[in-house]
């Protein structure tokens, strides 16, 4: 994709962003803007989900995928690794913990099988 291609696409995004942005407050409705928090909890809850602790929104069971619940924890790691001297101390600290409990999730729901 050329530069071109590539300057015109983030223009419309952001500028379609902005439109939805508006039409929210227009509406008295809250635009819910991403956060690194948030990004976090929503890769735990998925790791949570993949590990029978959590009901799957879209299937409405619980179920287990722990080939899945370790490549979102893996990734988390990785994620950890990439963000150092980054994040704020809340951050690290949310961040810490969610690893924490995960991978001590992991091992009890393995060993209970």
């Amino acid at each position: 994709m050329d530069d071109q291609v590539k300057k015109k696409l983030d223009e419309d995004w952001k500028k379609q962003v902005e439109l939805e942005k508006e039409k929210a407050k227009s509406q008295n409705e809250e635009y819910h803007q991403p956060t690194f928090s948030i990004f976090l909890s929503s890769l735990s809850m998925q790791a949570m989900i993949a590990m029978g602790k959590v009901e799957n929104p879209a299937s409405g069971k619980t179920e287990k995928n722990f080939e899945q619940a370790r490549f979102l924890i893996d990734t988390l790691e990785a994620i950890k690794e990439k963000t150092i001297n980054n994040l704020t101390k809340e951050e690290d600290t949310l961040f810490n913990d969610y690893l924490f409990n995960l991978r001590m999730m992991y091992v009890e729901v393995k060993k209970d099988g």
